[in-house]
């Protein structure tokens, strides 16, 4: 019969108490299954379920239908690589956005239509040009240069390429972008037959729609510059940046940044690895997100266009969007057993986890959310657990090789064999930067089958 128990707690000194999906607080209940998936899969492993993905999809189609404006959906692959989810975006009628040759080839054998594919690779090797063009795959287009390229090789194939021109938005408004072009350099530019300019492509960096709306503008003026000169663009796509929030608590987020500011102050006591400032975060705690954030953006005024909703119909405008991160909220958990408990020269305490960094990192500079401990060493009173609190230490032999870079308490103790579960973790955290140094293998992708309903091993470990 399974056992069931409630989880350990464990919380920062400064805690962010994180949002958990039912299935996610399920899973931890149980600690014969986490000590089943780390036994046969390894440690750490990720566990993912698709299901959310549709959910949150549903959020951001359901608000471009209230305002009537044509809105599509396109996975961001590179989010995460577990098959599974592409399996989910294609079984929900949403595309993908593939940012490699591996990735395109694999979603191509996934079944997802070529015309519900979007390439978005900031290099492009000819021989991934070929492919999505011979594919019927539309490319976004980072250069004019890149545009003749793809020209050149769509006349080798006898093929007509799809393309995307990627606009890069006045540094005048918005903050300068490595990708793209300006407007009036796309507008000089002559499109030979051979292509065929199917919409407008914005990158931005980011979560602002009111930034959004700014791109907007000069989108719009591209898609009725290239009608003008015979071009069938017929979308803008505004790339990713759709926000969401991870935590539960408005007010700790605050208080967090409170204490963070005094610790970057020197007027706060520290409670981050080596002081670290961790400048660079997402901001775990927002709001608007998704559904509200897309409704504020689609009602609020695009420059010499009205409204954006407005602007976008009168002209017969789709949206494309590329979210990863805010698709995959809720949909993975990492669980990463506890390998030694010691302290450091000087006495600071340890926790090892049997994991390495580049397992639950992005470009930021820190995961900011408080994970959950599962007794799968024994039940609490048979195991020796005593209160500590500490640094979650990982596998490489690095002196900063540090899990989470905030200080974290166990009131209820921790022991050697126990197994950390770092909640809504599918979007970036696992795969973006994840390494194999030390030819220490890579974490092994689980996910739920809901025919078997069990957990049951990624096809892209295959």
């Amino acid at each position: 019969m399974t056992n069931h128990t409630t989880p350990l707690p464990v919380h920062g000194t400064v805690a962010l108490r994180a949002r958990w999906e039912e299935w996610m607080s399920e899973l931890v209940a149980d600690p014969q299954q986490v000590s089943r998936l780390t036994s046969e899969y390894g440690s750490p492993v990720n566990v993912l379920n698709p299901a959310p993905l549709r959910r949150n999809a549903q959020e951001l189609l359901d608000a471009g239908a209230s305002h009537s404006v044509d809105t599509q959906v396109f996975f961001a692959r590179k989010a995460n690589k577990a098959l599974c989810f592409v399996d989910a975006a294609r079984e929900a009628g949403l595309g993908v956005d593939v940012a490699s040759e591996d990735e395109l080839r694999q979603v191509l054998n996934r079944g997802v239509a070529p015309e519900r594919i979007i390439l978005s690779a900031a290099i492009k090797t000819d021989a991934l040009l070929r492919l999505a063009i011979d594919r019927g795959v539309t490319i976004s287009c980072d250069s004019r240069a890149e545009a003749e390229r793809i020209a050149a090789l769509a006349k080798a194939l006898h093929h007509t390429a799809h393309v995307a021109p990627r606009l890069a938005p006045n540094p005048d408004n918005l903050p300068p972008t490595r990708f793209g072009e300006l407007l009036h350099a796309w507008q000089s530019h002559a499109w030979p037959e051979t292509i065929h300019a199917d919409g407008v492509h914005v990158h931005l960096h980011g979560y602002s729609e009111s930034d959004r709306r700014t791109a907007l503008a000069e989108a719009i003026a591209l898609i009725e510059h290239l009608r003008l000169v015979g071009q069938p663009a017929s979308f803008i796509d505004i790339g990713g940046g759709v926000p969401m929030s991870y935590l539960e608590s408005r007010e700790q987020w605050g208080y967090y940044q409170q204490r963070i500011a005094a610790q970057r102050a020197g007027t706060g006591e520290p409670f981050t690895w080596k002081s670290d400032p961790l400048s660079n975060t997402y901001p775990f705690w927002q709001t608007p997100t998704r559904g509200q954030w897309l409704d504020q953006l689609l009602s609020g005024e695009v420059a010499g266009f009205g409204p954006a909703a407005r602007a976008l119909n009168e002209r017969n405008i789709s949206l494309h969007l590329e979210p990863g991160r805010s698709l995959l909220d809720g949909c993975g958990i990492i669980l990463a057993e506890v390998s030694f408990l010691k302290k450091r020269s000087d006495g600071l305490p340890l926790i090892g986890a049997a994991m390495n960094r580049t397992q639950c990192r992005t470009a930021a500079d820190d995961i900011l959310l408080d994970p959950l401990l599962v007794p799968t060493a024994g039940e609490r009173g048979a195991v020796d657990r005593e209160p500590r609190t500490g640094f979650v230490v990982g596998a490489y032999c690095i002196e900063d090789e540090v899990i989470l870079r905030r200080e974290l308490d166990f009131p209820e103790g921790i022991a050697v064999g126990d197994t950390l579960a770092i909640p809504n973790t599918a979007g970036y955290f696992m795969h973006i930067l994840e390494s194999a140094s030390h030819q220490i293998p890579l974490a092994r992708n689980v996910y739920l089958d809901v025919d078997s309903r069990d957990w049951v091993p990624d096809d892209i470990d295959a």
